[in-house]
């Protein structure tokens, strides 16, 4: 019996976010906020629409089970049906008209690769040109309702992906906001537990973001050492890396002990710090918190001060991005401080600053045309980088680069901490410049210009302009198109290369799934690694020749096929990045052919070709900025904000600030779904 919607769906109960029970100096130092979890209700459509659309899937299924149905049975389901599915797919609970619907993501999948001729996979019976019309005509006829203006939630989707949870700050962000608030660059959260990853890939997702133990000790840590840097009873020298931040609070000629003076500190330092204007009670409890430390500590004129700004670091409003409902559940707008909050961590992994806080003050942050002179004006900003460092390098799976990646010291004794910075650093840069001058998101695969220092431009081979500082980034000429872009970065070759040798298998995974969204799945179990014990000496081979000879198993080709030529495609390049003419003594073969039968030679026809695939690219590298701006999984609720991206990027040169424009004035950006359980207060 075929699985029915019915057997298939179910519901997701959500949990509020509560805060365990804390005592002694924790709770001295909150004073304030209680963190409430946030989930809600869902919406109604017209009855018109409602019949409308069930007329349109009523057409849809039945075309599945009389056209579709009888082409997967003779084709597919040998292989993509049950727990011994090979590759990605497993289309049992999707084969029948009443459940298609609800797998709509995967038919999306399944159309990409059947598009793309990757299936049914070489030495399977294949498609003749009439079944394929018929699978590409019931793909392209899937009925959808206008999405663009609502929200998933647990009354319209079964397994409901659509919420945004509370979190706690991540380590990127943390160190931004510390920056932000004094003025120097402590980075005290690379001493914390590292960050988890979920929904689209990032840290930015709330239910992989836990909080332990050890987490509150280092926010206790952080507060006291960070405050007691900046905040001492001395006036630093002028040059002094913490005089920024001490003259930004307090006032040299003023009575640094006079009530007035203290509490409009402390009132600014708060407002600024947990992202929302500070209400006179919670004013009044880190007054009068200052006022006693003042009293046990009276030859310090400081002391009230920085005991009010510990609590300030320590409080859930600082800790934590706590959406709280402004009226009862169901899906609502952000208030414009949230909607502020939402910017900077999107844009700066920081704090909002004094023209978002203004907005977000007189309520214009819901206004698109406001929202879109806002994108350009913070793209441009230097703290833009953050962006480049928080998305950028998770989108490259390079975060933690210049630690993680480890190559033979033997045989490659350049590789020291300073080149992986550098190499990290390079990458940050290269995705910092599309997005900080406005520039086509094309750039990203193939760019005539990349930022260097002297070093990488001499172990890259590249020019460096005289007279420059070789400590200076600059940027360089690629010429040739060796080099420019991120799939020939040299972080990106270095960390898909084992510690010894190259990996074409490890670099065309890396393009397919991070530049071009497909999906590889786990090599099934039993396949044994690549021989490294023979003697190449005596019978020179490329690792191309023994890759070939490795992957005559059936099993493993379906992805193979699909993985090695586009790493092929960078054999020219040595596990740190270099440009190289040879392998084992023989002319490197950097040719590949995908499935579809496009060819190419080389990185520069690799980018070419890529580049011909921008509609893929551009999908995938939207959804997963996406995912990253809500801090969630996407679903098909979201689909119509991507499909609206992609066409306005189409017609406007692929601009960087269209994708962000697009997805900051978008419905799921700016509201929330909220469902109290009866604990929450709104």
């Amino acid at each position: 019996m075929r699985p029915t919607s019915k057997n298939l769906r179910r519901t997701a109960t959500a949990h509020a976010v509560s805060t365990p029970q804390l005592s002694g100096t924790w709770q001295l130092a909150i004073m304030t906020g209680t963190l409430l979890g946030c989930v809600g209700s869902g919406w109604r459509e017209s009855a018109a629409d409602d019949s409308a659309y069930e007329a349109a899937v009523a057409k849809w299924q039945a075309d599945f089970e009389l056209k579709v149905l009888p082409i997967l049975e003779s084709k597919c389901l040998d292989c993509h049906q049950g727990e011994e599915s090979s590759g990605e797919f497993d289309l049992a609970p999707a084969i029948s008209g009443e459940s298609a619907i609800d797998f709509a993501l995967l038919w999306d999948r399944v159309a990409t690769r059947v598009r793309l001729n990757e299936m049914p996979p070489p030495g399977s019976p294949g498609l003749s040109d009439p079944e394929k019309g018929t699978l590409h005509r019931w793909f392209d006829a899937r009925p959808g309702r206008d999405l663009c203006s609502q929200l998933a939630t647990d009354e319209t989707k079964s397994w409901y992906r659509g919420h945004v949870m509370s979190r706690r700050l991540t380590r990127t962000e943390y160190n931004y906001m510390i920056a932000e608030l004094f003025g120097v660059d402590l980075r005290p959260a690379d001493r914390f537990p590292a960050d988890g990853s979920g929904g689209e890939g990032f840290d930015t997702v709330g239910d992989s973001l836990f909080t332990s133990p050890i987490h509150l000790e280092s926010y206790l840590r952080s507060a006291d050492s960070v405050v007691e840097t900046v905040l001492t009873d001395l006036p630093p020298e002028a040059d002094s890396p913490t005089s920024v931040g001490w003259n930004r609070w307090i006032d040299p000629a003023a009575d640094l002990q006079a009530p007035e003076l203290l509490r409009d500190a402390i009132s600014r330092f708060a407002t600024e710090a947990w992202r929302r204007p500070i209400t006179t009670e919670e004013l009044d409890r880190l007054v009068e918190l200052a006022r006693q430390a003042s009293q046990h500590q009276p030859e310090s004129p400081l002391a009230g001060l920085r005991q009010a700004f510990k609590a300030v670091l320590v409080s859930p409003h600082f800790l934590f991005i706590v959406e709280t409902p402004p009226g009862p559940d169901g899906v609502q707008p952000l208030t414009h401080h949230q909607v502020a909050t939402r910017l900077a961590l999107f844009l700066w992994s920081s704090l909002p600053d004094a023209p978002l806080r203004e907005l977000a003050a007189q309520g214009r942050l819901h206004d698109p045309p406001v929202l879109r002179e806002q994108v350009r004006r913070m793209l441009q900003d230097p703290r833009s980088r953050g962006l480049a460092e928080s998305f950028g390098l998770q989108w490259l799976e390079l975060r933690d680069f210049d630690t993680r990646v480890s190559l033979d010291a033997e045989q490659f004794p350049e590789f020291d901490a300073e080149l992986a910075q550098l190499m990290q650093e390079e990458a940050v840069r290269v995705v910092q410049r599309v997005f900080a001058e406005d520039r086509s998101l094309l750039e990203l695969i193939d760019s005539p210009q990349t930022p260097m220092t002297k070093r990488l431009a001499s172990h890259y081979q590249l020019p460096w302009p005289a007279g420059t500082d070789e400590h200076d980034w600059e940027m360089v000429d690629v010429g040739n198109r060796r080099r420019g872009g991120v799939v020939t970065l040299g972080a990106v070759l270095a960390s898909t290369s084992y510690p010894l040798r190259t990996s074409p298998v490890l670099r065309g995974q890396w393009v397919l799934q991070q530049v071009l969204g497909g999906r590889v799945p786990p090599p099934p179990e039993g396949i044994p690694a690549l021989d490294e014990s023979e003697d190449h000496t005596t019978r020179p081979q490329t690792l191309r020749q023994r890759l070939e000879q490795h992957r005559t198993d059936a099993s493993c080709a379906s992805c193979h096929d699909r993985m090695d030529p586009l790493g092929f495609g960078l054999e020219n390049y040595d596990a740190l990045g270099r440009w190289r003419n040879q392998d084992a003594g023989l002319p490197v073969d950097a040719s590949g052919q995908l499935p579809s039968g496009e060819q190419f030679d080389g990185p520069e026809q690799l980018k070419e070709l890529l580049l011909k695939r921008r509609d893929e690219f551009l999908k995938h590298l939207s959804r997963k900025m996406m995912g990253y701006a809500l801090g969630r999984d996407l679903n098909e609720f979201d689909q119509c904000i991507l499909d609206r991206t992609q066409e306005r990027l189409a017609s406007d040169d692929y601009r960087a600030s269209l994708l962000i424009e697009e997805i900051v004035t978008s419905y799921p950006f700016l509201h929330r779904f909220y469902k109290l359980t009866g604990q929450e207060q709104p």
